[in-house]
């Protein structure tokens, strides 16, 4: 399950009218990359939950005739390749929000599809260019214990504010105990220096603690306070992860993966380290 449905306000003008998650990133949009994520994990199924004016991610997916007869006429073999090669990742529904009421909510648009089984959701804002490795590794933890299991990698310094956090009564390896979930937490109060990263393998269950949480702040159903349930029900295991991957949902890193990623195979080390101490020169 991808959520769509956000109004991607930290973007804007570009996503006035073009959906944050089709801003390119190297060669493709966003939510290409999230959704060969999922197929590379094993996924043939996926629910991509959006809003009424993110169609153009609907048109995406689907396959233009037009355009491939035309390519095809042209003899762009390569090209038409890769059109079609959207079209034929995996088996992709869309569901409608008709308004952004947080992503417990828009998770639980998805009940209907998910049904009675395990699933995973991945938030389009958080890459992992890991050949679906990171999701693949969850799913086998969640097998493993029978719960659900979220991704977390450790934040570097005050920027455990930003992101929710994990707080955990046991770690064997990268598998903890998660005993407590906070939402943005002011630094000092902060439970651990774990942050969840966008990740989830959730267990079908989840949709019960959905439809009894109350909306928090901002009228939002928030799947964090959906989580704490489940760690006083049937428990909750968190995969520390060491690649920490690219949150596109912040300009600084959006940038950062188009520059990393477009230097992956070739020797681009130098010029990342030149990119890091601009952006930080320049405020970022």
């Amino acid at each position: 399950m991808i959520p769509a449905a956000g109004l991607g306000t930290r973007f804007l003008p570009a996503t006035k009218a073009v959906p944050k998650e089709l801003l390119t990133v190297v060669d493709r949009p966003a939510i290409q990359w999230v959704v060969e994520e999922a197929v590379a994990a094993g996924i043939d199924e996926i629910v991509i939950v959006t809003s009424p004016h993110k169609k153009p991610i609907e048109d995406h997916f689907a396959q233009m005739t037009d355009l491939e007869s035309a390519l095809e006429e042209k003899g762009e073999s390569e090209l038409l390749a890769r059109v079609r090669h959207i079209n034929e990742l995996a088996n992709v529904r869309f569901v409608s929000q008709a308004s952004p009421l947080g992503l417990g909510h828009a998770i639980s648009m998805a009940a209907p599809h998910v049904g009675d089984e395990p699933f995973a959701v991945l938030l389009p804002d958080e890459l992992f260019p890991d050949e679906g490795h990171t999701v693949r590794r969850m799913i086998d933890v969640a097998e493993s214990v029978g719960g659900s299991v979220v991704s977390l990698t450790e934040a570097v310094g005050e920027e455990i504010t930003k992101y929710g956090c994990a707080g955990y009564s046991m770690r064997d390896g990268a598998v903890v105990v998660v005993d407590r979930l906070v939402e943005k937490p002011v630094f000092e109060r902060a439970p651990s220096n774990l942050r969840i990263n966008g990740r989830y393998v959730l267990t079908p269950d989840i949709f019960d603690k959905l439809a009894c949480t109350e909306p928090g702040r901002g009228g939002e159903i928030q799947l964090t306070d959906a989580l704490a349930l489940q760690i006083g029900d049937r428990g909750l295991r968190g995969l520390v992860v060491d690649d920490m991957g690219f949150d596109t949902g912040r300009r600084v890193d959006w940038l950062r993966a188009n520059v990393e990623l477009s230097l992956r195979g070739t020797d681009g080390s130098a010029v990342a380290v030149m990119l890091e101490a601009a952006l930080e020169s320049n405020g970022f």
